[in-house]
């Protein structure tokens, strides 16, 4: 008889929609069949899973957990939220990210779709889940395929979690291996109603891309299952579920800010001279101080090289009576915040740096007080407060501020949502009126072009500060206030 080993605390923790003839038993390693318990103890040394767990990795994951700060619990409220959501006898279905490779058999780090891990907190590719709403509000059936244990597979990649893992430990009412995906999920789709589902739709490619694989190409697979059914976006279901942070959420966050901000502090100590350097040091103190990695390529753009916005080549030497754009920060468990900050390479503002940063500092300061729910704010109306901020102290310093001058100088929105990505919830509406525990940046810069439109002093400068902020009911809370901003401050820490 099929025996499967229980060994999670989590598994018991929650309630089950469907009936199991097999009792679970917390954190006692032993297996359990049809006929009764054996006393069938295995080791966390003997257990392999292709992520780290409490049971293989207590110093990263605790007791409860799936993965850094979020409980098995909170996993199946997203998805009992989710189920809330959907019609009745309607289905949302999500693919895993795939692995991509860099060349032949040498892959990129594996991380894994957003949404697909909001939901599950499975970090494998090649899966599908599928929420299968039920015949009331609170009902659902969660369906994990993945990737079946592989002795050939695993020597050369590393340990898979498999089958029996996907419902002892990922919580699945049903699993299965990917290979029989093809047959059940054509089945779920073919007696739902109505399917939630991003796959095959919304893709985005480059104009290349399309000339490179046509404008319709060859629709196979699961997208192909979809052609036939009822289909609707699930992604702004999500987003509106994704854009409120629990506290387990919150809780990730600020470790994740509060290390990044004190990286890059100490970052502003050292005299670099070359951004590759500094950008090293960042990813290297990112890591060594807890954090997983960085959560996004940084932007270290010495001098001119700030004008370009999303400028990443980081190669550049930097020189002294420049400043130093960085835009970076660390992820902790899936969870990011996004910090800029801007100082002299030298350790010492020139005049024109000073005056500049200090207006948008101070247009900065302005905009996160509002970051509460009381002051009845949204994206875009913080925008607004950001450009009368900026078009004021640009008039200050001498600017010709008419015809699309803000335009030019200041070319980007002045936040986002933030979370398990660096835009999360991509395309829940700018409009809509911030909420208590929703996260946002706030990163009012200037970029100005090195030509004669502008203040000789001003031309070829760029500054941009950016903070991650949690939405308050009526007080704010900066999550990487551990990055110093203030002039004294930053200067200061040179001659710590």
């Amino acid at each position: 008889m099929q025996r499967r080993l229980l060994s999670l605390l989590r598994t018991a923790s929650r309630p089950r929609p469907t009936f199991r003839s097999r009792p679970v038993f917390p954190l006692t390693g032993r297996c359990v069949d049809a006929v009764g318990e054996r006393s069938l103890v295995t080791s966390a040394a003997e257990l392999h899973f292709g992520q780290p767990l409490h049971e293989t990795h207590p110093h990263l994951i605790e007791a409860g957990h799936l993965t850094p700060g979020i409980s098995a619990l909170e996993y199946h409220h997203r998805r009992a939220a989710l189920a809330k959501k959907l019609p009745k006898d309607s289905i949302a279905i999500l693919a895993a990210s795939d692995l991509k490779y860099r060349s032949g058999a040498v892959f990129y780090e594996f991380h894994q779709d957003p949404n697909f891990f909001y939901l599950t907190g499975f970090s494998e590719p090649e899966s599908i889940a599928v929420i299968e709403k039920g015949t009331s509000d609170v009902e659902y059936t969660f369906h994990l395929f993945v990737r079946p244990k592989d002795e050939k597979a695993e020597l050369w990649d590393g340990a898979r979690s498999g089958v029996q893992a996907a419902q002892d430990v990922f919580n699945a009412d049903e699993a299965g291996s990917i290979d029989e995906a093809s047959r059940k999920v054509s089945d779920i789709i073919g007696s739902a109603k109505m399917v939630y589902s991003d796959i095959g739709y919304g893709s985005r490619k480059s104009t290349f891309q399309r000339f490179v694989s046509g404008s319709n190409p060859k629709v196979d697979g699961l997208a192909k299952m979809l052609q036939t059914a009822n289909v609707r976006p699930l992604r702004p279901l999500l987003n509106e579920l994704r854009v409120d942070k629990s506290e387990a959420e919150l809780n990730c966050m600020r470790r994740a800010g509060a290390v990044s901000g004190a990286v890059i502090t100490e970052a502003m100590k050292t005299g670099y001279r070359t951004e590759k350097q500094l950008w090293a040091d960042l990813a290297c103190g990112f890591r060594t101080q807890g954090l997983d990695g960085e959560a996004y390529v940084p932007v270290i753009a010495g001098g001119q090289n700030a004008l370009s916005i999303h400028y990443v080549r980081n190669d550049q030497q930097l020189q002294d009576g420049d400043i130093v754009l960085v835009d970076a920060g660390g992820e902790y468990g899936g969870y990011i915040t996004d910090i800029t900050r801007t100082w002299p390479v030298s350790g010492k503002y020139t005049a024109a740096q000073r005056d500049m940063y200090e207006m948008i500092l101070q247009v900065q300061k302005s905009c996160i007080s509002l970051c509460r729910e009381d002051a009845l704010m949204s994206l875009d109306r913080l925008h607004r407060v950001a450009e009368d901020g900026l078009r004021s102290g640009l008039k200050d310093l001498g600017f010709e501020t008419r015809g699309n001058a803000l335009e030019v100088l200041f070319p980007h929105h002045v936040g986002h949502f933030i979370g398990l990505d660096v835009h999360d919830a991509p395309g829940h509406p700018r409009t809509d009126p911030l909420k208590e525990n929703q996260c946002i940046t706030i990163e009012p810069g200037i970029y100005v072009p090195d030509n004669d439109r502008w203040p000789e002093h001003f031309r070829g400068l760029g500054i941009r500060i950016e903070d991650s902020v949690r939405i308050g009911k009526e007080q704010v809370e900066v999550l990487t206030s551990a990055a110093v901003k203030d002039v004294q401050e930053i200067e200061a820490l040179r001659n710590c």
